[in-house]
């Protein structure tokens, strides 16, 4: 897809109706991937939320304003619901119960609906009526301690492992997998997603890694998470860093080799015992010369190489731009939607905006069964 023009075509989920309850986090960023796939996406926003022009969470959807503690206004709500195809809240549990918009409620009513449910801790358990957010649930998981360096507190990533990762990105594989079922059989179900989950499924790798005894388990002394000089950051001589990865041996003897490194001890990568003489070997070659001197020698090859941009920097790296990977709206700058869809690529993404209820109900008529 070329974000930068618009299309005939709108995207492989052209036609899904998908209604998404107000809430933060990864409710809203899983309903935005579904708007970017095509997908018709309602917001039923909170009293005063108004459409932001340049908020990345509303784009391609539009946004109904309603009171769910008004009797009436849940009643509207209700009847949006019905019309749907998939329905996403992230609400603490038990919250859509008593406004009567749970899937108990939705569900026997609309037998085709697919329920996407999205919490950090999920719907039971000891913690599961407590307060969190992404840093706590990666807490749990291991995750957070893994992410540490040995003797220093835990890195903390940013939102990227829990909320759009562990939470959003599992919702929605959940939610397609669900609308695939229900072609089979007509029926839909309840998809409970919990960020918790999601997470230790990515830490799955690194259970395995130390039953085979390859994970030492000290942070920052392992083969993926910084301890391997061959996976790592360097310092340039500008200040700013590079990247390096060659894991195999292969890309790893094109690094030594485009470095100007022959010394044969570092042959022996593997042993964890050359790995303090290694690191001190690539910083102090990294360091002899700024990072863009260090793209035009390594960048494209097979070493195994990328400069550590700032977020400032990526738009205007030539790979990115090549691939049209953002584009301006209104003088901001967007990320392209992402995975790409050559055979039914979608229109460039809407700017959130506000819609009438009515119009909304016209546009959805309700289910023949009603």
């Amino acid at each position: 897809m070329n974000p930068d023009r618009n299309t005939a075509v709108s995207g492989p989920l052209s036609g899904l109706r998908v209604v998404e309850f107000a809430g933060i986090g990864p409710a809203p960023f899983a309903a935005m991937l579904l708007a970017d796939m095509g997908a018709d996406v309602v917001r039923i926003g909170r009293p005063g939320e108004q459409a932001r022009p340049h908020d990345l969470m509303s784009r391609g959807k539009g946004l109904v304003v309603l009171d769910l503690k008004d009797t009436a206004d849940c009643a509207r709500a209700r009847a949006v619901a019905l019309r749907a195809d998939v329905l996403i809240e992230g609400l603490r549990p038990g919250v859509m119960e008593r406004l009567g918009l749970g899937p108990g409620d939705l569900c026997a009513m609309a037998p085709g609906l697919v329920y996407g449910r999205m919490t950090g801790w999920g719907q039971d358990g000891p913690l599961a009526m407590a307060a969190g957010h992404d840093i706590n649930y990666i807490a749990l998981t291991g995750m957070l301690d893994a992410l540490g360096a040995e003797g220093r507190k835990p890195a903390v990533p940013l939102n990227l492992i829990g909320d759009l990762g562990g939470g959003a990105m599992f919702l929605v594989t959940g939610i397609l997998a669900a609308l695939f079922d229900r072609a089979r059989t007509g029926r839909g179900q309840v998809v409970d997603a919990a960020i918790v989950d999601g997470v230790n499924l990515f830490a799955g790798l690194f259970h395995m890694l130390r039953a085979e005894g390859r994970w030492p388990g000290r942070p920052g002394t392992n083969l993926l998470d910084g301890g391997a000089p061959f996976y790592d950051t360097y310092r340039c001589a500008d200040g700013r860093y590079v990247a390096i990865g060659p894991l195999e041996p292969q890309f790893h003897a094109e690094l030594l080799r485009r470095l100007g490194i022959d010394d044969v001890r570092f042959a022996h990568r593997n042993d964890p015992a050359w790995w303090p003489e290694l690191r001190a070997e690539f910083a102090r070659v990294f360091a002899t010369r700024d990072r863009d001197a260090w793209c035009a020698t390594l960048e494209g090859s097979d070493a195994c190489f990328a400069p550590v941009l700032e977020l400032d920097e990526a738009p205007d790296h030539p790979h990115n731009k090549a691939r049209a990977a953002f584009y301006q709206n209104d003088g901001a700058l967007y990320p392209a939607p992402a995975p790409r869809f050559p055979a039914s690529p979608a229109a460039r993404p809407s700017v959130g905006r506000p819609i009438d209820l009515d119009d909304l109900m016209g546009r959805w008529p309700a289910p023949a069964s009603d």
